[in-house]
């Protein structure tokens, strides 16, 4: 049986997973808005906090290089 201080444990080491994954995702979709001139994107991005779902979305479906 586990007791409350494993499963606290867990819950806190999952808490830092999810910071660490969404961190990473935050600063590559931040990185590249802003280097596309996507200020909008960029404004929701730095104050929304999905988990990294629009960050992903951005990348993934939205970003689309800007000829220079």
């Amino acid at each position: 049986m586990v007791g409350l201080g494993g499963i606290v444990g867990s819950l806190f080491i999952l808490l830092i997973l999810a910071i660490i994954w969404s961190l990473i995702w935050k600063g590559i979709a931040l990185w590249k808005a802003a280097r596309n001139g996507d200020k909008t994107w960029y404004v929701v991005m730095l104050i929304v906090n999905t988990l990294g779902i629009l960050e992903i979305l951005y990348i993934y479906v939205f970003y689309k290089k800007k000829k220079r």
